[in-house]
């Protein structure tokens, strides 16, 4: 199938499917994982300039009708799903009932990797440093495990996106942990992990292939006003990148501190059994090591803002060719 036209349908949840379900009295993020048309858009432009016939799938249901009635060749996930533990999931366990190839990892790696503490125990398993954390499901609980050190960072434990994340996400103290924790559980639902906060310099990876997997680029996040030590890449700061971040890439870091970040990014990739493409975020500790702090194996490709496509941007690689490529390690493996 390399080289020739083939009908790639394209697996997506927007916003507004959505916006009918979705509690209106919950945060203003509720839906922050979702896509938007021009990303879809953007990802069907790609599939035709490389020679592709895209075909518009969306997901849940709609996705499962679509694709009995007019079957494709190959799906492009981006698929989040709704409303389960395992929600990016579905779509994969759904193409895997059908006997349909598509792209990116396979339903259990997407599946662990939405759960933050069972990734980091994957991570810890294979010998890949990672934060120490606890995860708890009320604030009862705060009171019966051994916390890490502080600061720490506070997250919900089965979201992307930085849903949840921001400026109080760091905690100084334990009046700061059980406000920002308490918050979280009251707004949104499944547990907390609740991990050391490392100072160090934030770099996300951009890992893609089978097998042989490879780094293609990396690109160092840093705040435009304020310390590197106090700075979270939140949810607030994402929306207005442009006014509060800067980007580096290559990272503004030392060659060995480049290759353990690589060797990283590629041993977590490899331990999640990831495949096509995934981005790593590595964060510097204060003795200068590099830790894992998630996995996306599902990233985001909105052309102009979604993290992948700005590193891609920085390091000379078109769209197209970033979309071309995940589709070529994808037939790779039929």
């Amino acid at each position: 199938m390399g080289g020739t036209a083939i009908r790639i349908g394209i697996a997506y949840d927007l916003k507004t499917d959505y916006q009918g379900i979705a509690p209106s009295t919950g945060p203003d993020d509720l839906l922050e994982e979702y896509d938007s048309p021009e990303t879809v858009e953007a990802i069907a432009d790609a599939l035709g300039e490389c020679g592709h016939i895209p075909v518009r799938l969306g997901g849940g249901r709609a996705f499962l009708e679509r694709m009995l009635a007019e079957p494709v060749d190959l799906v492009f996930n981006t698929a989040e799903g709704w409303g389960t533990r395992s929600r990016e999931a579905q779509v994969p366990a759904l193409c895997e009932l059908l006997h349909i190839p598509y792209t990116h990892s396979g339903s259990l790696t997407l599946a662990i990797s939405l759960d933050k503490a069972m990734t980091k125990r994957i991570a810890s398993a294979n010998g890949i440093r990672t934060p120490e954390f606890v995860c708890v499901e009320d604030l009862e609980e705060l009171d019966a495990v051994a916390l890490p050190t502080f600061p720490l960072m506070v997250k919900l434990a089965g979201e992307g996106s930085s849903m949840g994340i921001g400026s109080r996400s760091r905690c100084a103290n334990i009046r700061e942990l059980q406000e920002a924790a308490a918050e979280l559980l009251r707004q949104y639902s499944g547990a907390v992990i609740i991990e050391r906060f490392l100072p160090g310099v934030e770099v996300t990876v951009l890992v893609m292939g089978n097998g042989a997997a490879r780094v293609v680029g990396m690109m160092e996040i840093a705040p435009r006003l304020g310390s590197i030590r106090e700075f979270v890449y939140s949810l607030e700061v994402k929306r207005n990148y442009r006014s509060r971040v800067e980007y580096h890439a290559p990272p503004r870091l030392s060659g060995p501190a480049i290759a353990a970040i690589a060797e990283t990014a590629l041993e977590t990739y490899c331990a999640m059994a990831c495949r096509d493409i995934a981005r790593v975020d590595i964060r510097i500790d204060a003795d200068g090591t590099a830790s894992l702090i998630e996995v996306n194996p599902l990233p985001g490709l909105h052309p102009e803002d979604g993290d992948v496509p700005i590193m891609c941007r920085h390091l000379g690689i078109p769209y197209a060719r970033l979309i071309g490529e995940i589709v070529a390690h994808a037939e790779a493996r039929l």
